[in-house]
C-alpha cells in the first residue's frame, strides 16, 4: 500500500485548528493527540474539540488517546467523529475487548506502545486491530528527537504482521521528518505522524507531499514490501 502522511496537530495553532486543517489538505489523516497530564504529562484537548474540528475538515481524524481509562473514553471519541481511534495498551484495562468496540462502532481500532514496551507479548492481539503504533519518542510531548533505537521494534513488528498475513497499518509517530521517515519507511512503517516537519515548513501541504514521495521511494526499496 501507498506510504499515508498524517500530520498532527500537536504542532498546529490552536488558536486557527479549522485553517490549520485546510492547510493540509492533501494529507491522508490529521492526527489528534489528546493528552490528559495523567498518563503524559502534558495537557492538550478532548471531546468537543474533536466534535469540532470533524465538522470543519473532510480530511479523516485519527485521534491519538494518550490517557487514563481509555476503556471508558474512546468509544466517546469514535462518537465525535474520529474515523480511526488509537489507545494505549499501558492504559488500556481489556484491549481486545476496547479494539472491538471501537471497530463496532465504525472505526479503526489501534493500538500503541510507548518505546520501553515490547511488541512480542501482544503479538495474539494483532488481529484485533487496523494499526499498530510505534512511539519513537517518549509520548507527551511535540518537538522530541527521533529514537533510533526504535528501529529494530518496528522491523520486528513488520515481521510479525507479515508471519500472520494481516492487513495491518503500521504507524510512527514522534520526530519523523525528511531526515528520519525513510528509515522508518525501510524498517517496515507505512503510516507516518509528522507534526513540526509539516506545519513548521513555510508549505504544509507541499510539505506532506514530499514526506509523502520519501516514504514511497524508500518503501519500494525496502525488503519488507519486495516480499509481498
Amino acid at each position: 500500500m501507498a506510504a499515508q502522511i498524517n500530520p498532527s496537530i500537536l504542532s498546529a495553532d490552536f488558536a486557527r485548528l479549522a485553517e490549520e486543517a485546510k492547510a493540509v489538505q492533501g494529507a491522508d489523516w490529521l492526527h489528534v493527540d489528546v493528552m490528559d497530564n495523567h498518563f503524559v504529562p502534558n495537557l492538550t484537548l478532548g471531546v468537543p474539540v474533536v466534535e469540532s474540528l470533524a465538522r470543519a475538515t473532510d480530511t479523516p481524524l485519527d485521534c491519538h488517546l494518550m490517557i487514563e481509562d481509555p476503556d471508558r473514553w474512546a468509544p466517546r471519541y469514535v462518537e465525535a467523529g474520529a474515523s480511526s481511534v488509537t489507545f494505549h495498551v499501558e492504559a488500556a484495562a481489556a484491549p481486545v475487548r476496547l479494539a472491538r468496540e471501537i471497530r463496532a462502532k465504525g472505526a479503526r481500532a489501534s493500538m500503541a506502545l510507548k518505546p520501553a514496551t515490547p511488541i512480542e507479548p501482544y503479538e495474539d492481539l494483532l488481529p484485533e486491530l487496523d494499526m499498530l503504533l510505534v512511539m519513537t519518542v517518549e509520548p507527551g510531548f511535540g518537538g522530541q528527537a527521533f529514537l533510533d533505537i526504535m528501529l529494530p521494534k518496528i522491523r520486528r513488528t513488520r515481521e510479525l504482521i507479515g508471519k500472520h498475513g494481516l492487513q495491518l497499518w503500521l504507524q510512527v509517530d514522534g520526530g519523523v521528518s525528511a531526515s528520519t521517515i525513510e528509515r522508518c519507511a525501510e524498517a517496515g512503517a507505512d503510516v507516518f505522524v509528522a507534526g513540526s516537519a509539516v506545519y513548521g515548513a513555510e508549505d504544509p501541504a507541499e510539505a506532506v507531499r514530499a514526506l509523502r514521495g520519501q516514504a514511497e521511494a524508500a518503501t519500494a526499496q525496502a525488503s519488507w514490501a519486495c516480499d509481498h
